[in-house]
């Protein structure tokens, strides 16, 4: 209690201000499955030291994706990160500058933002991006809120091929927010027609490329579909260096771009944090959440920037808000915008180029496995494998032997037997021969 200043007494005042029966009343949204029945097992009282130690023997039993071989992917992504970007993000100004309320003491921390969206909005090939979002799978569901805002209907369509975080997070908006989802099923082949499906209900068909399957597609027919019908079209994409590749969803006829910006510029860090993209078009502006820099000019002409669009209004009438989302990533979107500044427009595309050619290589040699087989026609630098056997033990006895051979669907689609031979793998610039030598060798000799 040392380190609590509230009282009892305190407490009890607090929760009748606020018409509370007790603190456990504040948690009454949380499902019941989600509690523990009992408390964590760990020791009820420990010294600084032995905390220390407790948790560095805890550390240790992870195998790191900079340790090993990897090949993890599945919407987090493991690429090289300039010294420079580091050093850059770490200067005082920008690690401990916060919301740019007061631009006359923001304005660079306005400007790297200006130019963050400035990127986005390049590489999605959309009209304006926003000052970013918390990550990919929230920006997702507020391009749902957003379509729902706009079209005034209340039925969103989720792709199969969609990411199933990203789906769940869609889902638990839509719980509370009261509007439905047609969230069908994974479909490792990528067939599904989702155009069918489209009625006078509908205000979003939200789709991803590369798919979580790593299927590349061109949804051009299907954004003429959406808007046949009324409905907008919402691209996800969780690589971003694929963008540097292949052709961006603006270009598609998307109107809602959601995306995870962490392959540009934020390591992998145990999952998070991440930025979140979020593109439109410029029509649309108004019913965007989060923020927009703007660029502008002072009373003597000179050239500044200002926030021109806050549209969440938390610090004036937050119950009026379009969005209540609290603030932008900025230091990671920084990070995005530094590493992708350095690679500039030749080096993102031959960055990507590098990506999907080392993913082409390793699945050739691993499709050469007796019994193994590549799901995906198309992908960009992660695809599919059919084993045969389960992937989650063949990852696991890879993972002993010093290999991250990739993630099995089944851990994202638990329950989903026709889904548990199947093995998601990524390539990416630093992955080497050596690495594919190995997976390909060990993989072998785990199947056979």
């Amino acid at each position: 209690m040392r380190y609590l200043p509230l009282t009892e007494t305190d407490r009890r005042a607090m929760l009748e201000a606020i018409g509370a029966e007790s603190v456990d009343a504040l948690f009454r949204d949380v499902p019941r499955a989600a509690y523990l029945k009992s408390p964590v097992d760990l020791p009820r009282v420990q010294g600084e030291i032995e905390v220390e130690r407790a948790l560095q023997r805890m550390a240790a039993k992870n195998l790191s994706a900079g340790a090993a071989a990897s090949f993890l992917g599945a919407g987090v992504y493991r690429h090289h990160i300039p010294a420079s970007v580091d050093h850059l993000i770490q200067r005082g100004e920008f690690l401990t500058s916060y919301t740019p309320y007061q631009p006359e003491i923001a304005q660079g921390t306005l400007q790297a933002l200006f130019e963050f969206q400035t990127q986005v909005a390049l590489i999605t090939g959309m009209e304006v991006a926003n000052a970013s979002m918390y990550d990919g799978a929230s920006a997702a569901a507020e391009a749902v809120l957003m379509a729902n805002r706009l079209t005034r209907r209340h039925k969103a369509i989720l792709a199969g091929d969609l990411h199933p975080h990203y789906r769940e997070v869609a889902q638990t908006h839509a719980r509370f927010a009261g509007f439905a989802i047609d969230a069908r099923d994974p479909d490792p082949r990528a067939g599904e027609d989702l155009a069918p499906l489209i009625d006078s209900e509908t205000s979003c068909v939200v789709v991803q490329n590369p798919g979580f399957f790593g299927h590349v597609r061109d949804f051009a027919a299907l954004a003429e579909a959406c808007h046949r019908k009324g409905a907008l079209l919402v691209v996800v994409v969780t690589e971003a260096v694929s963008l540097g590749l292949v052709k961006p969803p603006g270009e598609m006829g998307a109107d809602i771009v959601a995306a995870e910006g962490q392959s540009l510029g934020n390591a992998l860090n145990f999952g998070g944090p991440h930025v979140g993209l979020f593109a439109t078009r410029e029509k649309f502006v108004r019913q965007m959440p989060g923020r927009l820099a703007g660029e502008t000019v002072d009373v003597e002409g000179r050239r500044g920037w200002v926030l021109t669009l806050s549209t969440r209004e938390q610090h004036i009438r937050r119950e009026k808000a379009t969005s209540n989302i609290c603030t932008n990533a900025g230091l990671c979107a920084l990070a995005f915008t530094i590493h992708l500044a350095l690679l500039g427009e030749a080096g993102f595309t031959r960055l990507a180029r590098i990506n999907h050619a080392k993913a082409v290589e390793l699945a050739d040699r691993l499709a050469a496995l007796s019994g193994v087989s590549v799901v995906n026609d198309t992908f960009f630098n992660e695809f599919t494998l059919r084993l045969p056997c389960p992937a989650a033990a063949v990852v696991e006895r890879l993972a002993a032997r010093g290999v991250l051979a990739g993630v099995p669907a089944s851990r994202l689609h638990p329950g989903r037997k026709d889904l548990a031979d199947l093995l998601l793998v990524a390539a990416t610039e630093l992955t080497t021969e050596d690495d594919m030598t190995l997976l390909t060798t060990t993989l072998g000799e785990a199947l056979s």
